[in-house]
């Protein structure tokens, strides 16, 4: 069974669909090409490529969970980034249901930014 970390020790910007039969499989990647148009409104690059979704899954029904961070606990975004994740993710053809778990640990650090949101944000 894949560790708690082993999703966000997957790479930057990398988040793992794990748990999805094949025939789910274009819908989770689906759910990430959506979470992908959700910014964090401080930061000019989208959460996944920001590595804060740490683990998409899907059951055979279409029950998503999202298992994801933001960069601190007093992120001013707090309020407004998990409910749009949860409606981006419910707006997911073949999407039947969405359960989102916030979590601090681990926490997020810039080295789980992917490679491209390092080049944009001027860090490599």
């Amino acid at each position: 069974m894949e560790s708690e970390n082993a999703s966000a020790e997957a790479g930057a910007g990398e988040a793992r669909i794990v748990d999805a039969p094949e025939s789910m499989r274009e819908v989770g990647l689906r759910i990430v090409e959506q979470l992908k148009t959700v910014f964090d409104p401080e930061i000019p690059v989208d959460i996944y490529e920001l590595g804060l979704v740490y683990k998409v899954s899907l059951d055979a029904e279409g029950a998503a969970n999202i298992r994801m961070t933001l960069t601190s606990p007093m992120c001013p975004a707090a309020e407004e980034l998990p409910p749009e994740v949860e409606s981006k993710a419910r707006g997911v053809e073949g999407v039947t249901a969405v359960t989102l778990d916030l979590v601090w640990d681990p926490p997020w650090t810039p080295a789980m930014m992917s490679e491209a949101a390092k080049l944009e944000l001027g860090m490599l």
